[in-house]
């Protein structure tokens, strides 16, 4: 079991420990996306307007944009020995990192709901056809429950967890996939999918960016799953293996859910779930055992990191107590928030960009633009984490769009979503920029 103190959290891997084999982070990043979470957001674009050209275009563009940071965040891992939010300590600074640790462990309880509604909602299925009427509940509070015990044994069971249960996955999800685009053709003939004449420039930006969120989520915590590699690992490689895992897993569930929407009806979880057990036939009960197991495999990496943004964010409790506090707190928004499902899944995947973007964008910028070399860790709220708080308030209130609220600059592009591209640009270049006044400030040594 990993350790269960602080010091887990806010001490850099001992080079002892630093023995993770390369693979892992492929699957660390390709296995949390297994699961009808892709599938649902395939279906979305054609219920936004889009068709075939246009959703496939939205698909590759969005994951690129996604992806590509998490990619280069998970190379800052094997150097420092630290999770990605302790490790983004050196530019926001010990109390700078405070805010956005804290946000991000309320972000990790919003994606346990996220996750695990279709997931218990496949269970309660499951059960139905052996006979035993479980409610909603109970089935969620079973998947919870074993997600916790995974994260509570830490990076170690994660990883292995992602490995072997995420090759299980692969498999099962290809087949089912292959049933599903089979049993899909003439719906696909029923409902043409090529780009309507309706679709809209802003249309096609809110797909981007919801596109986008899908991957840009798990850049606060991409290194959490490196950090095990060691110093001298090739970043490069380590780059690429984690691009590869995230288009791998998401691209081609995106796209099933997207040639197949026609047979699904609506962009719903359990749509989903009954589209793709009624195109398995016999192998239904796999399909709806493999869906709840893809909670598993998510939410254990979720609850792990968790545990360690909690810890990060001055709340120094045990590691075990903070992944068991996130655990149940995404189990009881699950159970009030099944109901609204489609709604707050779309809502919550944009709104989120809006402080990661700017978050990623200043790490990303001061480790391969000022400098990845070693430097003292100032110990209070740095001008980089002033930069952080004010371009993601600002880009909320001008360029958001969503149910709640809609910015001016946004109603005035007609409902167009940049403001996630505007926050990550400006948050780097404004970092840069006052990183290059106080050029003789960065000669520090960490300590």
């Amino acid at each position: 079991m990993e350790g269960t103190s602080a010091a887990t959290v806010t001490e850099p891997v001992p080079p002892a420990q630093k023995t993770m084999r390369l693979d892992r982070v492929f699957w660390s990043h390709f296995s949390p996306n297994l699961g009808p979470g892709g599938w649902v957001v395939g279906v979305l674009l054609v219920h936004l307007g889009l068709g075939l050209r246009s959703g496939l275009l939205a698909i590759l563009l969005g994951n690129l944009i996604g992806a590509l940071p998490v990619a280069f965040a998970a190379a800052i891992g094997p150097v420092t020995g630290l999770p990605q939010m302790e490790a983004s300590r050196r530019v926001l600074g010990k109390l700078g990192i405070r805010l956005p640790s804290f946000l991000n462990w309320i972000y990790c309880i919003g994606w346990d709901a996220v996750n695990n509604v279709p997931a218990a909602a496949a269970l309660v299925a499951l059960l139905a056809l052996s006979g035993v009427a479980a409610p909603f509940w109970l089935a969620l509070a079973m998947l919870a429950g074993l997600q916790m015990l995974a994260s509570i044994y830490g990076h170690d069971m994660v990883q292995a967890l992602q490995k072997y249960l995420g090759g299980v996955l692969l498999v099962t999800f290809a087949i089912i996939g292959g049933l599903d685009f089979r049993h899909a053709g003439s719906a696909l003939v029923a409902h043409p999918v090529d780009a309507p004449a309706t679709l809209t420039l802003p249309t096609f930006l809110l797909a981007v960016a919801i596109l986008a969120s899908f991957n840009l989520s798990w850049a606060t915590y991409s290194s959490d799953y490196t950090r095990y590699l060691p110093a001298a690992t090739d970043p490069k490689r380590v780059v690429r293996l984690s691009l590869a895992g995230l288009l791998l897993s998401a691209i081609p569930f995106q796209l099933l859910g997207l040639v197949t929407a026609g047979s699904v009806g609506e962009a719903s979880p359990t749509a989903v779930i009954a589209s793709l057990q009624h195109a398995a036939g016999g192998l239904g009960p796999v399909v709806l055992a493999a869906i709840a197991l893809s909670s598993i495999s998510g939410n254990s990496f979720n609850d792990n990191t968790a545990s360690y943004s909690l810890i990060s964010a001055g709340i120094h409790v045990p590691r075990v107590w903070a992944a068991v506090a996130t655990a149940t707190l995404g189990y009881l928004l699950a159970v009030f928030g099944a109901g609204r499902y489609a709604e707050l899944y779309t809502n919550y995947l944009v709104v989120t960009l809006y402080w990661i973007a700017p978050f990623i964008g200043i790490v990303l910028a001061d480790w391969y633009l000022v400098g990845s070399r070693p430097r003292r860790v100032p110990p209070g709220w740095t001008p980089a984490a002033t930069i952080f708080v004010v371009t993601a308030v600002v880009t909320i209130a001008l360029f958001s769009v969503s149910d709640p609220y809609t910015g001016p600059v946004a109603r005035w592009l007609g409902g167009a979503d940049i403001g996630y591209y505007v926050g990550f640009v400006t948050a780097a270049a404004a970092y840069v920029l006052s990183a290059g006044r106080r050029d003789a400030g960065l000669h520090w040594h960490e300590t």
